[in-house]
């Protein structure tokens, strides 16, 4: 597997697959290289990825998929081009432009891509999967969307810190699948202690998971939210606009550029566009931002959206969003300001890798940047789960394995110890990485 790019994309996808396949990474930066060398069990090469020469010496006649991962959208799709003229892997390119996506939908072989990731449209998206569950961090649907997977940090001021998994476990449909405390991956059970700081990841319903989410704090849904507000007309800020007009609101975008403002006005009908600086607390007072349920910061820089994050709560906004590009401010501007920092390297980087992964499951989410994986299988005779007791299988399965929910003919069952499992069900189990390529073998 061939990796161009060892920029922050780059490097976090050859780290998720350098322990199940053999990845040489290319760049242009010999202090990349150099870094990537010391920090990744990867052969670096430092040259164009564009080059034939240079994939032949990474031994493009022997690999089986490509990965373009550079910051300039042309690059990556020559770089696929470059490979496709030599032998015939499979190739991913990274791209932000979405006009770009679009072209190479409607004609796939011209450039030479057999999968194309738009970063700004990822990023939009996972603005409204988050923007969706109050508290939540992390959020993915399986089984054609009757299971939600949703990651949520617990607060000094939760109702659920100090709490056994069995107090806060107020709902039906929903399991705990596991606890992200510092470092471990912690597999509860009823009297595991839920502490403060710590990160829940849970599944069940979306009806259930949403009612956790109540629980833990009384900001609204997008089904109770009233004012959405976009700081930004950057695509990423235009694609969220777009999808929450899907999801039936009305947003608010500001945006200080006229030109900008008026493209966007006209391509968003259910949109108010407004002409301004964001940044001008008078002009957000006296709009009535004060009163928005979510405000999404979608500048053109993370030191903006942070400063955006803070005034917006300063005036008393229930939630705020951030597009974070740096990855190394994530944690840092979290904790500070912005109530969800969004990378879209890291949402890139994630989708990509999932992907290169799905011919172990159907649908799959990653957790905490590969700390642990959701899967969704689809039980075949061959399966461990096939006509056995939940409780039995789990014996048999190390540590760090937790079945999820079950769907079965389009119904939703919560699995318990006696549940029995049938041939063609839909299981979304929680596996942490260490484990997991054990437990995709035998389910």
């Amino acid at each position: 597997m061939i990796v161009v790019g060892a920029g922050e994309v780059g490097s976090n996808i050859a780290d998720s697959l350098a322990h199940d396949h053999e990845v040489v990474v290319i760049d242009r930066d010999s202090d990349r290289v150099e870094s990537i060398t010391y920090s990744h069990d990867v052969l670096a090469i430092e040259g164009d990825g564009t080059s034939l020469e240079t994939l032949e010496e990474a031994g493009i006649e022997k690999a089986d998929m490509v990965i373009a991962s550079t910051d300039i959208d042309e690059t990556n799709v020559v770089v696929c081009g470059a490979a496709k003229a030599v032998t015939d892997p499979f190739t991913i390119a990274r791209v932000k432009k979405t006009n770009l996506l679009r072209t190479w939908e409607r004609s796939q072989e011209a450039f030479g891509v057999d999968f194309m990731v738009c970063t700004d449209l990822h990023t939009a998206e996972a603005i409204i999967d988050i923007a969706g569950l109050p508290g939540a961090h992390d959020v993915d649907s399986f089984a054609n969307g009757l299971v939600r997977m949703a990651e949520f940090e617990v607060d000094t001021d939760s109702p659920v810190a100090g709490e056994t998994v069995s107090q806060a476990d107020r709902f039906e449909s929903l399991t705990f699948a596991a606890i992200l405390r510092d470092d471990d991956v912690i597999i509860p059970r009823g009297e595991t202690v839920i502490e403060a700081g710590d990160a829940v990841v849970v599944i069940g319903s979306a009806e259930s998971v949403r009612g956790f989410a109540g629980t833990l704090t009384p900001a609204p849904t997008l089904e109770d939210a009233n004012e959405v507000v976009i700081v930004g007309g950057s695509e990423i800020g235009y694609q969220a606009a777009r999808l929450f007009e899907e999801q039936g609101l009305e947003p608010r975008l500001v945006e200080r550029d006229p030109e900008r403002a008026r493209e966007l006005a006209e391509r968003l009908p259910n949109t108010l566009v407004l002409e301004s600086d964001a940044t001008d607390i008078d002009f957000l007072v006296r709009e009535h931002v004060d009163e928005s349920d979510i405000v999404v910061a979608a500048l053109d820089s993370d030191e903006k959206n942070l400063l955006v994050s803070l005034i917006a709560d300063r005036i008393g906004v229930e939630r705020t969003l951030g597009i974070v590009e740096s990855g190394e401010y994530v944690d840092l501007f979290e904790t500070v300001g912005i109530d969800v920092a969004i990378n879209p390297r890291t949402v890139t980087a994630e989708e990509i890798t999932r992907f290169t992964r799905e011919k172990r499951a159907e649908n799959l989410a990653m957790i905490e940047s590969d700390r642990a994986e959701v899967l969704e299988i689809e039980v075949n005779r061959e399966s461990l789960l096939c006509g056995n007791r939940i409780r039995e299988v789990t014996n048999e399965l190390p540590e760090g394995v937790v079945i999820g929910a079950i769907t079965r003919d389009g119904e939703l069952i919560t699995p318990r110890g006696e549940t029995v499992v049938e041939l063609g069900d839909h299981v979304v189990v929680f596996v942490d990485t260490e484990v997991l390529d054990e437990v995709a073998a035998a389910l």
